[in-house]
């Protein structure tokens, strides 16, 4: 089983857990209230505002076109294994000249395996001064893992012993995985783990855990809940929005039949969600108009439906005082990285989406003065193989990611560098990494600077006592 088991868990986490089941009374109120005192001393909600914004690219991003092998000898490796012509590139290779403009310099204290050196994607310029400027830094072949796992390991075939993360290469349940540490039908994500813990934190904690990137698992916890806006905001009722077959008092009909209370339990919470829902739309929305971002979202390369979703979160964290929130977790997404074919023609273009998108949202924080406060980062389902299958690259295991933000300690690398090969001990087979980190300790280090005490790092992370380390250090 990919969750880790129960003894693994604080004896708070499961009280956390039992909650969600009690019911209605005065024994539930006393325990929530329990509960909440537990909360408040556990997590580190002073010092002011903190936010994390999750990106998330769904399909499973070409890692190796996105930061990309630039030294001559570990470059020949990787043009030759996806069917370039040496530095000319070719096949699903970039080629090396078109690299040199983005190339990354390696701290002198650091040495990476077989002293590769990177560059990011052609598309991602941006990217490649926010490493410069000490503000980025790649995790390098993180993934889902249940403890750590070596080739022989993988190869044994002994999942008992070696335990591995469940369905792999998988799209549905390893973007499950990546977002909630379980496959497909989990109901409950990391990111909604966190804003568990930071509920007590936030005068109003409907605004706790936000999505911008349509419904996903990362952000349900055990009581919070993923509140879901569109680029413009608040989502509303449609049919209040507009008159109901042309006549206002249809529309107001409809709106009495919806929030009228009942003696009926189910048609009362139902009455209770629906008037939330219009109030939270309403107050929301307001809040949204007081407030401006300056910085421009308009990707001139033409529609770029990330920097929409990063934009509304910009406006939300402007607007984070009026919203009584001091601690957030927020999910964006954009598709299309399920490249099988035509890899070449497609990635780029979604790489320079992404670098646009992330540099403007960045910018953005500076502008408001939150740029320590804010931390955005990558996942996706899995990498992909380093092998080419003629015209694209098929699923993977462990990828690389990237963490931007003021507070980041950008301009050097964090994870392990992987070979460059097939034939290597941390790949299982045509280029597949086997990640040497995990999305434990990707969470885990990301939990810590937003104010997770080490003890409350399981309810987040249940597998992170099987690593050596919770802290990859690539947060200040």
């Amino acid at each position: 089983m990919f969750i880790g088991k129960l003894d693994d868990i604080t004896r708070r986490a499961f009280l956390q857990r039992s909650g969600q089941f009690a019911i209605a009374g005065a024994a539930s109120s006393y325990a929530l209230g329990l509960h909440n005192i537990a909360q408040a001393a556990a997590f580190d909600g002073g010092g002011g505002y903190k936010a994390l914004v999750c990106i998330f690219l769904f399909g499973g991003n070409d890692h190796s076109n996105m930061i990309v092998p630039f030294d001559a000898s570990n470059y020949a490796r990787y043009s030759a294994i996806r069917g370039g012509n040496g530095e000319a590139g070719g096949g699903i290779a970039i080629p090396r000249a078109d690299l040199a403009a983005t190339a990354l310099t390696t701290p002198e204290d650091q040495r990476l395996t077989d002293d590769i050196r990177y560059a990011m994607n052609p598309f991602m310029p941006r990217m490649a001064r926010r490493f410069a400027e000490k503000r980025m830094a790649p995790l390098l072949n993180v993934g889902p893992l249940v403890a750590p796992l070596t080739l022989e390991q993988y190869k044994s075939g002994n999942h008992r012993a070696y335990p591995r993360p469940a369905k792999l290469f998988s799209h549905n349940d390893q973007q499950s995985t990546w977002q909630s540490f379980n496959s497909e039908g989990s109901t409950v994500g990391w990111g909604g783990r966190l804003g568990d813990l930071a509920l007590s934190s936030n005068h109003n904690a409907i605004f706790t855990c936000v999505s911008a990137g349509g419904n996903a698992v990362f952000l349900p916890g055990s009581n919070a809940f993923g509140y879901q806006v569109s680029n413009k905001g608040a989502v509303g009722v449609n049919a209040l929005s507009r008159n109901v077959y042309g006549h206002s008092g249809a529309r107001e009909a409809l709106r009495s039949l919806m929030t009228q209370s009942s003696g009926h339990v189910l048609e009362a919470d139902y009455a209770r969600t629906c008037q939330r829902s219009i109030q939270t739309e309403g107050f929301l929305n307001d809040a949204l108009s007081k407030v401006s971002v300056i910085t421009d979202f308009n990707d001139p390369g033409g529609n770029n439906r990330l920097a929409g979703q990063l934009e509304i979160v910009a406006r939300m964290i402007a607007a984070r005082s009026a919203l009584g929130v001091k601690r957030q977790v927020f999910f964006v997404s954009m598709g299309g990285f399920d490249n099988h074919d035509d890899l070449m023609a497609k990635h780029g273009p979604l790489m320079g989406q992404l670098d646009f998108a992330m540099d403007a949202f960045y910018r953005a924080t500076v502008e408001l003065g939150v740029a320590d406060a804010v931390t955005s980062f990558t996942a996706s389902d899995f990498g992909r193989t380093l092998a080419s299958n003629g015209d694209g690259s098929d699923h993977g295991w462990g990828s690389h990611h990237m963490v931007l933000g003021g507070a980041v300690n950008g301009g050097r690398f964090f994870g392990t560098a992987p070979h460059i090969g097939l034939d290597t001990p941390d790949q299982v087979g045509q280029g597949r990494l086997l990640p040497t980190t995990s999305v434990d300790q990707y969470s885990s280090t990301l939990a810590r600077w937003f104010g997770v005490a080490p003890s409350e790092l399981p309810t987040i992370a249940p597998n992170i006592g099987r690593f050596a380390t919770a802290d990859l250090g690539f947060m200040g």
